[in-house]
């Protein structure tokens, strides 16, 4: 499927925005509709000391948690423990009554802030994950093995979007290599691949976008997934996972472009070739299979250069793997694509 042109919804057209105000916050927030309360909503968790919890989510926060009824059967799991080996350095979190507004899922829609009010009340019970491919034994897991096998942390992440966007989210979850060694892939098995949830019904952007090839996919290099940084996510900001950040449950790599994170996954498949990826199969020549956080490669469209935190209005400069280049950059020799 490779070099089918289907242009984003959030494509930059000509005549393209200059990069000074492309993504001027006060443009982003009006957008969202918090106004002027959001902009001085306070971060709704901060660094604590070891094993301290992520606080509260703000009773007064511009948009509710969105946390459907299946997933609250697992709320006595949150707030999790925190894991103070992963921190942000000298940026601070994005309020949830931001990043809660601000989603990309095409799934629902490919209006940022309108996803949340069309992924309220999405009942993610029962919930299904198909494991096949070079795996010991084939097998389906539900909520129960997703939520309760393993202990639950909580990592604070950096995440950076294509579109040179960026936010700080607490995640709840554990490290994917968890997964994957009770699994018990074969020896012979290069590469893990995640498809996301498929319901036109129930997810209008499927059902009204047939150009896309639902469902969405994408896939990860194996020594990729088993690296510390790699998270199977089911919570943030002290609570289970909203469905408009991929309930009940998705990965996180923070070193990688969000596409590389899929959300509601439903089901995992080992394999010993490079599977085809969503983005990468529709338009190779703009979405890399690795699409690594590199500011040198610049995207066919804008410089990949600097991002803007939609929290703080901040512009900087892009580091290197996202700053995780110390924990994930010897596993790359910088010609990946």
């Amino acid at each position: 499927m490779a070099h089918i042109r289907i242009p984003p919804a959030w494509l930059i057209r000509e005549p393209a925005t200059p990069e000074s105000t492309f993504l001027n916050r006060r443009q982003v927030v009006k957008a969202l509709g918090l106004g002027s309360v959001a902009l001085a909503t306070p971060a709704l968790a901060r660094p604590g000391a070891e094993g301290e919890s992520t606080d509260a989510p703000n009773e007064t926060a511009a948009v509710s948690p969105n946390v459907g009824p299946a997933v609250k059967r697992f709320g006595d799991k949150f707030p999790a423990r925190r894991n103070n080996g992963f921190e942000l350095g000298d940026r601070s979190l994005t309020p949830e009554s931001i990043s809660a507004q601000f989603n990309n899922f095409y799934e629902f829609t490919t209006t940022k802030d309108k996803v949340w009010e069309l992924a309220q009340d999405y009942d993610v019970d029962p919930w299904k994950v198909e494991v096949k491919g070079l795996v010991k034994q084939p097998r389906t897991l539900d909520l129960d093995d997703i939520f309760g096998r393993f202990p639950l942390e909580e990592r604070l992440y950096r995440f950076r979007c294509v579109e040179r966007w960026s936010m700080q989210v607490p995640w709840t979850g554990y490290p994917l290599r968890t997964l994957i060694d009770y699994l018990e892939p074969l020896p012979s098995a290069k590469y893990v691949r995640f498809v996301s949830l498929l319901d036109e019904q129930g997810l209008p952007g499927q059902r009204n976008q047939k150009q896309y090839p639902w469902p969405y996919y994408e896939a990860l290099r194996l020594d990729e997934a088993r690296n510390d940084l790699a998270f199977v996510v089911v919570g943030s900001y002290g609570h289970a996972l909203p469905m408009q950040h991929g309930a009940p449950w998705r990965i996180a790599c923070p070193w990688k472009y969000g596409y590389k994170s899929p959300k509601s996954i439903v089901e995992i498949e080992f394999t010993d070739q490079r599977p085809g990826t969503f983005w990468n199969d529709l338009q190779d020549e703009e979405y890399g299979f690795f699409s690594n956080v590199e500011p040198h490669k610049p995207h066919p469209r804008w410089s990949q250069k600097w991002e803007q935190d939609i929290g703080t209005e901040e512009t900087r400069d892009t580091l290197l793997y996202n700053g995780y280049a110390d924990l994930i950059g010897s596993m790359y020799t910088g010609k990946e694509t």
